[in-house]
C-alpha cells in the first residue's frame, strides 16, 4: 500500500445552487445571525443590494472537496489516515447571493512526502465564471497504528 494516492494536478470539483435554506439553516447552526445574510431589508441598501452567503458556508464547500480527494484515495488503497491540518489565505472576492449556482475545484499543488503532506489550491467560481473565493488547503497523512493481535 501507499502512503498517499495524490499527485500534483489531482483535481475534484463540486457544484451547489446556493439556498435561501441553505443560509438559513447556516446561520441557525452557527448562530451568525447577521443581517448580511438574513435581513433583505438591511442588505438592500448595501452595495450589494441582496443578502450575501456566509463565507464560512463557502469553506465548508471547500471541505466537501477535501473530503472527496481523500475518498478517492481510500478507493486505490491507502496506508494512512488523511486529516485536514487547515485551511491558509481564505479570501472571499466577490459576495454569492442566493440561488447563485457555485463550483468549487481543488487541484493537488504539491506534495511532501517526508512531512506526509499535500497542498491543494481550491477556487470558487460562480455561474458566471466568477472567482469569488479561494485557499489553500493542507492535507496530513497520518501513519496507522500497528495493531497487534492479542496474547
Amino acid at each position: 500500500m501507499a502512503v498517499m494516492h495524490a499527485k500534483i494536478g489531482d483535481t475534484v470539483t463540486f457544484s451547489k445552487t446556493v439556498s435561501e435554506s441553505d443560509v438559513y439553516t447556516f446561520a441557525g447552526l452557527t448562530g451568525d445571525l447577521s443581517q448580511n445574510h438574513v435581513d433583505e431589508q438591511f442588505m438592500s441598501h448595501s452595495i450589494y443590494g441582496h443578502r450575501i452567503a456566509h463565507g464560512a458556508l463557502l469553506v465548508g464547500f471547500m471541505s466537501n472537496t477535501s473530503t472527496r480527494m481523500i475518498e478517492d484515495s481510500l478507493k486505490r488503497g491507502i496506508d494512512s489516515t488523511p486529516v485536514s491540518l487547515g485551511y491558509d489565505g481564505v479570501r472571499f472576492l466577490k459576495p454569492v447571493f442566493f440561488g447563485d449556482t457555485i463550483t468549487v475545484s481543488y487541484v493537488i499543488s504539491e506534495i511532501d512526502e517526508p512531512r506526509r503532506r499535500t497542498l491543494a489550491n481550491i477556487e470558487v467560481k460562480n455561474q458566471r465564471g466568477e472567482l469569488v473565493a479561494v485557499a489553500k488547503h493542507i492535507t496530513k497523512w497520518t501513519e496507522n497504528l500497528t495493531v497487534r493481535p492479542a496474547a
